[in-house]
């Protein structure tokens, strides 16, 4: 078997977990203890020099060190994925009447049954013969490419046969077929046990590198999702599930020790290779042949020992703590929304700031984080509206999905509106939480944050007998821009004013043209955004834009009509020469400018202070 083409060569600063798999592989290549499988000849013929690790994590990196891309047949870690396909296929009635989930304590290849004259699990020979033989009762002719297909998808590229191995395993397995024989005589697989077994020894005979393994161990890690090709291969529910059986009986009769040491589901072949699948957080792969007494590959065990004991990865010694789930909680009173408001509407939102919460949320949406939020809500006056900010939510539980939908009917029951922000709508996590809110009346969402923290606001104005009238117009004596100027300055300025009108979305002011004039927003709504999209204020009737001309001499920002929109041009050279005639004004426009830049300061100061103190 000739190495596949080497991994590119790493030519920046080795990340820490590049360089502990390169200690591994420098200090475990001195072992030499272990031998060879030859009771199936050509496996014999593997230069037990060889020696490869590669680990792939969640977002699709993938490491690798040694002899990473060297080619080498799956043998028994094939036992898992073809457990997880045949679930999928059969369903798990059909596959757990045939075949058990207890560990044996036997070794792989023991010639043995449980007290229902079943396989104990179908992580032993027994049990994996019994697997392929449901599939090839139900797929016949195309059982074994049903198999390499679902292990291709699991590595995230074409696998394909060592047919020199499948010869040599085929010839030598009389004690597979004594095993077969025993489970056709108490009827768990059919009567073509040559078809069954050679169905077997192919699969095993699958070449597989260690940097496959590794995805395929990361995509068992991942609920089924490979996290290369990013494609769902499997269910989660047979991914659970064969992980389970790994857990339990994937090392065979070391699997007690295993999991104690260890804890991280893990399958070995005698082909020299082990993978490892930590649930939520990696896929590990090695290859190296020489084996110990157990059929486990011995370098291969002391990389999986090293990892678990420097970086504490043992399952059962979890550290998550839900409180870390909530980056943020906050009310109006605290950060409003960019929405510029006028007098009423801020004594209005001013009274009641405490009726809009908003919590940033961020991580999974488990069920012990939903539930340390819900206590959270409940410590406190209730609220009108809760916002629930999901831009940082990486991931929902299925746990946490159905928790929140029942906290979301509690909050209906209490007449509170529930608003989310920063769902995905094509995203996996939006499907599962529309999954179970599917029904409630009183959800609603927005993609930005603002935008739903502007919404809830509105509410509040118009619960509390305020009026947010896009369509009225306002005269230049109410603009706050211009607060402080008599009649006489306002008359004198209206008479160098044209009135512009704007369709909804067009673009009024873009970032880089002159400042050569000055807005006052007549009627309508305009929003202000940064070039990269990020909005910076909603602008109502009333208010001013473009004002920044008086301190700059290109625009930094966009302005885009929300509707129909009219408003009062002043071009800055006559604005200038109106400041020179009426110098009062002109110290009173100045003052009230740098009012509403302090405003704006202080909300944007507010929001930086409520992420630093959560």
């Amino acid at each position: 078997m000739k190495p596949l083409p080497a991994a590119s060569a790493w030519t920046r600063s080795k990340p820490p977990l590049l360089r502990f798999l390169d200690n591994c592989l420098s200090e475990f290549s001195a072992e030499t203890s272990g031998h060879v499988a030859d009771y199936i000849p050509e496996l014999g013929k593997a230069d037990p020099a060889y020696f490869g690790i590669s680990l792939a994590t969640l977002d699709g990196h993938v490491y690798e060190v040694g002899d990473s891309r060297v080619p080498f047949t799956i043998q028994s870690m094939s036992k898992p994925f073809v457990f997880a396909l045949a679930l999928d296929l059969l369903g798990a009635g059909r596959v757990e009447s045939a075949i058990g989930v207890e560990p044996s304590g036997d070794p792989f290849n023991s010639i043995r049954l449980n007290s229902e004259n079943h396989p104990f699990n179908p992580m032993v020979n027994a049990g994996a013969i019994a697997c392929t033989g449901l599939i090839y009762d139900s797929k016949g002719a195309e059982a074994f490419e049903q198999i390499r297909l679902a292990l291709s998808r699991f590595a995230g590229r074409d696998l394909a046969v060592d047919e020199a191995v499948y010869a040599s395993e085929s010839q030598t397995g009389d004690r597979n077929r004594a095993i077969a024989y025993l489970l056709k005589t108490n009827a768990v697989i059919s009567d073509n046990v040559a078809g069954v077994l050679d169905v077997y020894f192919r699969q095993c005979a699958v070449l597989v590198t260690a940097r496959d393994i590794a995805v395929m161990a990361a995509t068992l890690a991942n609920r089924g999702i490979n996290p290369v090709t990013g494609e769902q291969v499997l269910s989660a529910y047979a991914i659970s599930r064969t992980l389970s059986v790994m857990t339990s009986s994937g090392m065979y009769d070391y699997a007690g020790e295993w999991i104690y040491r260890i804890g991280i589901p893990a399958k070995s072949g005698v082909g020299g290779g082990i993978l490892a699948a930590l649930p939520a957080r990696l896929g590990l792969g090695s290859y190296s042949p020489r084996l110990d007494k157990h059929g486990n590959s011995v370098r291969g065990i002391k990389v999986c020992e090293a990892l678990s004991s420097h970086y504490d990865l043992h399952m059962l010694n979890r550290s998550d703590d839900a409180r870390n789930a909530v980056i943020a909680d906050y009310d109006i009173g605290k950060s409003p929304s960019r929405r510029v408001r006028r007098p009423q509407e801020r004594e209005i939102l001013a009274a009641h700031e405490q009726e809009v919460r908003i919590i940033e949320l961020v991580g999974t949406l488990s069920l012990s984080a939903v539930d340390y939020v819900s206590r959270r809500l409940a410590g406190r006056p209730r609220p009108q509206f809760v916002i629930f900010d999901l831009h940082r939510v990486t991931s929902t539980t299925r746990a946490g999905a159905r928790l929140v939908a029942e906290a979301f009917e509690e909050l209906a029951a209490l007449n509170v509106t529930v608003v989310l922000s920063g769902v995905r709508r094509a995203s996996k996590e939006w499907n599962t939480l529309r999954e179970w809110t599917a029904e409630l009346k009183n959800v609603r969402d927005f993609y930005l944050l603002d935008t739903a923290i502007e919404w809830a606001e509105d509410q509040i104005v118009y619960r509390y007998g305020g009026s947010i009238d896009f369509h009225e117009t306002t005269e230049l004596a109410e603009q706050p821009l211009l607060a402080g100027l008599s009649e006489e300055e306002l008359t004198d300025l209206a008479s160098l004013c044209t009135i512009r009108t704007y369709q909804s979305g067009a673009k009024i002011l873009a970032s880089g043209d002159p400042a050569d004039a000055l807005y006052f927003l007549r009627s309508g709504a305009v929003h202000v955004t940064l070039p990269d999209g990020i909005r910076l204020a909603t602008l109502t009737a009333g208010m001013a834009f473009g004002e920044m001309a008086l301190l700059e001499q290109t625009r930094s920002a966009d302005v885009f009509a929300d509707m129909a929109a009219a408003a009062f041009v002043v071009p800055l050279k006559d604005f200038e020469r109106f400041r020179k005639q009426h110098p009062r004004a002109s110290e009173c426009i100045m003052r009230n400018l740098a009012q509403l830049l302090a405003d704006r300061l202080i909300v944007a100061n507010a929001k930086v202070d409520i992420l630093t103190a959560t």
